[in-house]
């Protein structure tokens, strides 16, 4: 009897790749180049820095990592998801105005948030000034500038990714999960615990990776405290101790930690389950609080939206204005200039590759396709320094083949062509936000059914084509809020620009950088007012979909 012939693994099957496909492999191979040249600093030999760093301060940086993860992680948890709670399934005075304005700190970055509640909170601030004048010089106040200051200031810059998806969970259960729980013995509370809760657990643990995804890549807030973690310690290696090796070292190592942050959530999604349950009758069957219940869900509100948003937007424009006449000069001109210029390019460029992928997606789904897309977006959980030090080793690495090459060649001396020039800050800035330009144009995509393309191939469209004139006018929604969310997170971001950016180019969150790591919080007031306003372009866009989706 011969052997039975086994059919080879679909995945493994050869198909001769379409244009999208090499173009998408390009892309991906473009993203995952600075990733691979900092893991591949973990069989470098170690220098003398690094053996120093690991002697004197690595322990404590890893320990502060830890600490601010565990903190950021309990506070977003818990925060999030009661106020997720209170305005899906319950009424109380101001709810729908909650509803919308608790996601408005996601429009502040946190390092803003960050110097101005230094600025307010800290020993010479206005708020221990006044209280020591009122009550004396011997009353006690906790210290900001300290591990519990730094988680809370990250807790309420982070809360809102928590609060997002944990209150689209409790909305999609409707009053049923409730009234089964009501019809097994338990109250209404009792139900939120046994039963609404564990339903949404999936979506919980979504948003608190988000947010702690977000922690460890933190670089702004963490420096403006001085509370040392392995970001800032990157950032000392490289420009406080000249080793981009020991730079090198320490970002895998922070790579390694979003490893394990990413492979927990990955385990997570794979236990959610979708069902619809009634989303719009969880607005017909609210927990009605009044009373005493009432002030307190009303109280607890305003605190959170006051701390996270409110007074730091005040003080920003109290500061901002007292210091425009004497600091606003040309300068100004020159750093938003910057910041609009770096903006556009960089989510012309992202949402152009993000196109291209979600573009390949949908002409040919197959594994490999998904594993070259997945490889492509994964840039997002990575850290800002982490891809600084990718990218520059990348380039160095370039620049030296092409000098070679030029000697050997034409023996002509080259200087370097890429290090420290604006592609750097652009691949970077690629690698960072390509999932964030790609989730919006793939939900777009969903909207073009077979239907609709077998019949303009039926009429003689094809190719790009068929792309120009049926695809892009549907997408056009998609790309217009992936451009948005790409262009203000590129202002936004610090690390990058700041280790990356070519001499004077100095952008808003540079200035910002540079006033706060003088203590200067009113001048730093002035770019950070910038940053609000764009920051909340993305935020208005967002609660936007959010009342289509709940309507």
């Amino acid at each position: 009897m011969g052997l039975a012939r086994t059919r080879p693994l679909s995945f493994l099957r050869f198909q001769r790749p379409n244009p999208w496909q090499l173009a998408a492999f390009l892309i991906t191979v473009a993203v995952c180049a600075p990733l691979a040249m900092v893991l591949s600093s973990v069989f470098s030999p170690s220098t003398d820095v690094w053996r120093h760093l690991v002697e004197t301060v690595l322990v404590e940086v890893m320990l502060n990592t830890i600490w601010l993860v565990l903190g950021v992680g309990v506070g977003t948890l818990v925060l999030g998801v009661s106020l997720a709670w209170l305005t899906a399934a319950c009424e109380f005075p101001g709810r729908r105005f909650f509803d919308w304005a608790l996601m408005l700190p996601l429009a502040l970055p946190a390092y803003v948030t960050a110097f101005v509640s230094i600025g307010l909170l800290d020993y010479t601030g206005p708020v221990q000034t006044f209280l020591r004048s009122w009550l004396g010089e011997g009353i006690w106040f906790p210290r900001i500038r300290s591990t519990g200051g730094v988680i809370l200031v990250m807790t309420l810059a982070l809360y809102p990714y928590v609060y997002l998806l944990a209150r689209n969970a409790f909305l999609t259960q409707g009053r049923r999960a409730i009234e089964v729980a009501q019809s097994l013995g338990h109250s209404r509370w009792g139900g939120f615990y046994h039963v609404s809760l564990p339903m949404a657990r999936p979506w919980i643990v979504g948003g608190s990776m988000l947010a702690l995804m977000e922690t460890v890549a933190d670089f702004g807030a963490v420096s403006t405290f001085n509370y040392d973690t392995l970001t800032t310690a990157i950032y000392k290696a490289w420009f406080g101790m000249f080793s981009l090796s020991a730079a090198a070292q320490l970002s895998s190592l922070l790579i390694l930690i979003v490893f394990v942050l990413l492979v927990v959530e990955q385990q997570w999604r794979l236990r959610m389950r979708y069902g619809q349950m009634g989303r719009n009758s969880a607005y017909g069957d609210r927990v009605v609080l009044r009373g005493i219940w009432g002030g307190v869900a009303f109280t607890y509100s305003v605190l959170i939206l006051s701390a996270g948003f409110l007074i730091p937007v005040v003080q920003l424009s109290v500061w901002a204005y007292g210091v425009f006449d004497q600091d606003f000069d040309g300068r100004y001109l020159g750093f938003v200039t910057h910041s609009l210029l770096l903006g556009g390019v960089a989510s012309l460029l992202t949402c152009t590759c993000a196109l291209i992928l979600v573009y390949a997606s949908r002409q040919r789904n197959g594994f490999w396709t998904r594993f070259l897309v997945r490889l492509a977006t994964m840039g997002y959980a990575l850290p800002g320094t982490v891809l600084a030090v990718g990218v520059f080793l990348l380039f160095v690495s370039l620049d030296h083949q092409i000098i070679h090459l030029a000697k050997v060649w034409f023996g002509a001396e080259v200087e370097l062509l890429l290090t420290g020039t604006l592609l750097a800050m652009l691949l970077a800035y690629l690698v960072r936000f390509l999932a964030v330009a790609h989730s919006p144009l793939e939900s777009a995509m969903q909207r073009v059914t077979s239907n609709i393309e077998e019949a303009a191939r039926s009429l003689g469209c094809s190719g790009i084509g068929l792309l120009r004139r049926i695809h892009l006018p549907i997408l056009r929604g998609g790309l217009l809020t992936a451009t948005t969310l790409v262009f203000v997170d590129v202002m936004k971001e610090m690390p990058i620009t700041l280790m990356t950016r070519p001499f004077g180019w100095d952008t808003l969150s540079v200035r910002i950088f540079e006033m706060t790591s003088e203590g200067e919080w009113e001048r730093a007031a002035l770019p950070a007012v910038v940053l609000v306003l764009a920051g909340l372009v993305p935020v208005m866009l967002l609660t936007k979909h959010e009342d289509k989706g709940s309507s």
